[in-house]
């Protein structure tokens, strides 16, 4: 048995710990690059608490899904201001970007040297500057990984930016911060989250370190997600009801959000220490060639992979390992000890039809994009990840069925 653990130097979780970020700054530097998404008011009080541990801050916008041209700029603007700590406030995409300047701000020559995919794949050639990630969302668990996922938009692609360093060196996990999210995100992040916990648990590369963190996520979301998705949407509701007198935005389900941040944080640490799967394999050629939000993706994939699985397993693999873990998802998932990897399947179907997750075909993905997004897929590195090797004919019919 050998097995590697990365993980930021300092995790920080539970309700009311974003007001240590400027001390958790502070350890790290003197001038900060402070990361935000498209509205960067959102992130005033973090700029604020920066401000009275004494740092001075510049901030960066990140609109979407981060490009590699726009954290270039960004990487470019924060080596001339002299910015010697990253801090990043923000959902996976600004977590992302936040990681990929820190990087590339401290590294010399081209971006490309060190993309994967579209460039060398080289490591790193210094050290990225310090990064305190703040997750505003639960579901991708960036904060706690070592890869950066950025578009390359005239090439229809999204690829990585990877290196052990980029851990960022410490995160920040307040599960208030993810209190009123709308509906949309708060399903599309959460199944990303469960995905994330899946698919390390049934990867060749899980330790006992990863079945830890993934036993103890997988429930949690199982039971969480329902639960913040019916409050988001009642909440939504209530904001847009016509008549004033209707009864009060209901109050959140602190609890339940809880659990989605730590499975989050779990989802994370397990997949950047062991591997995801066909689910990260597919979603990776999908949201390059349309877009299609990454969480949407994985919640529509991650029934019909699950089954695709099983099914090549048992025909070409019966003693396969992987057969008894899928039971064991299941068990997780439903709470029922005489579960069968079949209901993780039933369980996963019934989710996902609950949550109202569209098909692709409701992204723009068509018929004729199967056989480029077969080929594409097999490239990903996740599908290094899936259990068993899935074939052409499994790929195709994988994606057809998630139309």
């Amino acid at each position: 048995m050998r097995f590697d653990v990365a993980a930021p130097r300092r995790i920080a979780f539970g309700p009311g710990r974003v007001a240590g970020v400027g001390d958790a700054a502070a350890a790290l530097g003197l001038r900060a690059l402070l990361v935000t998404g498209a509205t960067p008011a959102r992130a005033e009080p973090v700029a604020r608490r920066l401000a009275e541990a004494g740092l001075g801050s510049v901030t960066a916008t990140v609109e979407g899904e981060p490009t590699v041209t726009r954290i270039e700029e960004i990487a470019a603007r924060a080596a001339a201001e002299g910015c010697d700590v990253v801090v990043s406030v923000g959902g996976g995409s600004v977590v992302d970007a936040g990681k990929a300047a820190a990087a590339l701000a401290a590294a010399p020559g081209p971006t490309r040297r060190y993309l994967e995919v579209i460039g060398e794949g080289h490591p790193l050639e210094a050290d990225p500057l310090p990064h305190v990630a703040v997750p505003t969302t639960a579901g991708t668990g960036a904060e706690v990984t070592k890869n950066a996922v950025l578009g390359v938009p005239h090439e229809g692609l999204k690829v990585s930016l990877r290196d052990a360093r980029m851990v960022p060196q410490q995160a920040i996990v307040d599960p208030e911060l993810t209190h009123g999210l709308p509906v949309a995100v708060t399903v599309r992040t959460g199944l990303d989250a469960l995905t994330q916990l899946i698919e390390p648990f049934t990867s060749p590369e899980a330790s006992p370190v990863t079945d830890a963190l993934c036993r103890d996520g997988i429930p949690r979301a199982a039971r969480a997600l329902p639960r913040v998705a019916r409050t988001a949407a009642e909440q939504e509701a209530a904001r847009t009801a016509a008549e004033p007198a209707e009864p009060a935005e209901p109050a959140e389900d602190v609890d339940a959000r809880e659990d989605m941040a730590l499975a989050a944080l779990l989802g994370g640490l397990a997949l950047a220490n062991a591997k995801l799967g066909a689910v990260h394999g597919f979603a990776g050629p999908l949201g390059g060639l349309r877009p299609a939000p990454h969480g949407a993706i994985c919640g529509r994939l991650l029934p019909v992979v699950t089954e695709a699985n099983l099914r090549a397993l048992r025909e070409r693999e019966p003693a396969h390992p992987a057969l008894d873990r899928y039971a064991e998802v299941a068990r997780l998932l439903t709470g029922h000890e005489a579960a069968t990897a079949d209901d993780a399947v039933a369980f996963l179907e019934a989710l996902v039809g609950d949550l109202d997750v569209p098909g692709l075909a409701a992204w723009g993905v068509t018929e004729g994009d199967v056989p480029g997004l077969v080929t594409a897929a097999a490239r990903a590195s996740s599908m290094r990840g899936n259990p068993i090797e899935l074939t052409e004919d499994e790929r195709a019919a994988v994606l057809r069925r998630a139309l």
